[in-house]
């Protein structure tokens, strides 16, 4: 906001120095005509002296030269001055550079009314623009600190009415999101609380049948075979108890969210294409999207390119950078979108567990990443009434969205 204001003020002293440098530019030009006249008196004079006659239309600055004694030195409301040719006196009159003054104040009236459009315009930015965002300036740091009771002020200008109904939809959304990782990190603790709780049982009975075992307790062969049934049993529960609990760490600790509407295939595919095209044309990748033919898909059209981006970028990641490409195919009412890429050095044997969490190829060791990006995929595809699968054909990676059509 002073920042504004320092550069207000400055604006204001240029435009008003601009008008005083003008003024007396006029003004000295104004003074430089006011002694012409006299030029063209001393002219006259000189023409009179030597020819006892003069022309009047050679001395634009003079209008009328009257004789002495012919009444011509009466006393008159107009400019003029008193001359001497030829031993008489001339009564010369002559106009001055007043027009000027008209100039002038033309001028100014014309900077007077452009700087109330300036001023006006600088107050309608500074009270629309500069005060309002000066009132959200703290608001995205707040956030950032983790607090979600920030005052965020609703403004109903037509610049930041939207960008604060934006930001109110994030707090919102972040403060959903805080409440449902509380929510799921302790319905998870009381899963694994209560899953550690009910492992006991099967424990306790398994240590007693082996202890019985282990110190012949068990005389009869049919007791001793119960006693192996039941800790097999038992060997059975825990396993799926540790399995509840493999599925609760992996699997549970992301919700998502999908919106299913409709949108054209070209918008997405646009959308991808213009963010990745330059990209890796810089890289010196080759980038192809085959033609296709336009089609409205049953989707959430956020979600959807969510997914693509993500798999342009795993072939950008783990191909060889020479070349990616996206097809399309029809199949049974769905829409088949392949990204493909060149130089794949995963193994054939990998691809069933591709789609699990956490799961990374032989082909990631030296590459980046947390292995969830194919398992989001998979999920995302899966809540959009879809699918996702993949292939290896000639030394290349192939993985196909299928996206039902609408």
């Amino acid at each position: 906001m002073s920042a504004f204001k320092k550069l207000c003020t400055i604006v204001i002293i240029v435009f008003l120095l601009l008008v005083a440098v003008l003024d007396i530019f006029i003004v000295g030009v104004q003074n430089n005509n006011e002694g012409i006249y006299r030029v063209e008196a001393k002219r006259l004079a000189d023409e009179i002296e030597e020819t006892g006659n003069y022309k009047l239309e050679k001395y634009p600055h003079i209008t009328g030269v009257f004789k002495a004694g012919d009444g011509g030195l009466y006393i008159s409301d107009n400019h003029y001055l008193i001359i001497e040719a030829g031993g008489t006196l001339y009564r010369v009159e002559y106009i001055t550079g007043n027009g000027q003054h008209s100039i002038i104040v033309a001028i100014n009236c014309v900077f007077g009314a452009l700087f109330l459009l300036v001023a006006g315009l600088l107050y309608y930015i500074c009270r629309h623009i500069i005060v309002p965002f000066g009132r959200l300036i703290n608001v995205p740091q707040e956030l950032a600190k983790g607090n979600l009771a920030v005052q965020i002020p609703e403004e109903k200008s037509r610049f930041f009415g939207k960008f604060t109904w934006g930001i109110n939809l994030l707090r919102e959304s972040i403060e959903d999101s805080r409440k449902k990782e509380i929510t799921m990190q302790r319905d998870k603790k009381l899963l694994l609380l209560s899953l550690s709780h009910d492992i006991k049982t099967p424990l306790s009975a398994i240590k007693l049948n082996s202890k019985a075992l282990a110190r012949g307790l068990y005389k009869d062969v049919e007791k001793q075979r119960a006693a192996a049934v039941s800790i097999n049993t038992r060997a059975d529960e825990i396993e799926h108890f540790v399995s509840e609990i493999t599925k609760a760490a992996s699997e549970d600790f992301m919700s998502f969210e999908v919106t299913q509407g409709e949108a054209f295939l070209s918008v997405i595919i646009t959308k991808i294409n213009g963010r990745y095209f330059s990209q890796l044309a810089m890289s010196g990748t080759e980038f192809v999207v085959q033609k296709y033919d336009d089609c409205i898909l049953s989707c959430d059209p956020c979600r959807l390119a969510e997914c693509l981006q993500n798999l342009v970028e795993n072939a950008v990641k783990y191909g060889d950078g020479r070349r990616i490409g996206i097809s399309f195919d029809k199949m049974d009412g769905c829409e088949l979108i392949t990204v493909s890429n060149t130089g794949c050095t995963l193994e054939a044997k990998e691809l069933p567990q591709i789609f699990e969490s956490f799961h990374r190829g032989n082909n990631a060791d030296n590459v980046q990443g947390n292995g969830l990006g194919l398992f989001i995929c998979r999920k995302l595809m899966w809540l959009m009434n879809g699918d996702i699968y993949a292939d290896i054909r000639d030394g290349c990676f192939y993985i196909t969205l299928v996206v039902k059509m609408a």
